[in-house]
């Protein structure tokens, strides 16, 4: 069984996504294990301040991973459509038994302290999106993977 779990600084602040978040999780958890967890994001919005922003945010998430199989969202990751996504999760799980947790930085990204612990790197698309939007773009292709893998029905 695959097992998941979804690191990220700060809490989803619009309620519209918030509510889409909630939704995408109930479905994934009917489906796999999948535990969410949103570490204290750090503050500052200025990019003046950002290898401190992603320091502190890389600490603050560092305590949530254990010996997990470690995927982050990057820019510079591989792009994979949704059967590859699929694939991806069942070997994984499958070939190293781990948790798989999925790191999704804030506005400013991931810190190379937490790039360098991945065992994997993907990337949603080539274009940039806010950090909030990536977060449900990834719940709706958990789901949409997890789907796939049971061979449910799933809206084209």
């Amino acid at each position: 069984m695959i097992r998941l779990k979804i690191l990220w600084p700060g809490k989803t602040s619009h309620p519209e996504l918030r509510s889409l978040q909630d939704y995408y999780l109930k479905k994934i958890n009917m489906r796999a294990k999948c535990e969410l967890v949103e570490v204290k994001e750090a503050r500052g919005i200025s990019e003046k301040y950002s290898d401190r922003i992603l320091e502190r945010e890389a600490s603050n998430l560092e305590k949530h991973i254990k010996d997990d199989f470690i995927v982050c969202l990057t820019d510079t990751g591989k792009e994979l459509k949704s059967n590859e996504f699929a694939r991806f999760l069942d070997r994984t799980s499958a070939g190293t038994g781990k948790i798989i947790t999925i790191v999704i930085g804030s506005f400013l990204g991931l810190g190379n302290r937490i790039l360098s612990r991945a065992d994997y790197l993907l990337s949603l698309s080539k274009m940039t999106y806010s950090h909030e939007l990536c977060r449900i773009m990834l719940l709706e292709q958990l789901y949409r993977a997890l789907s796939i893998l049971q061979r449910s029905q799933y809206a084209k």
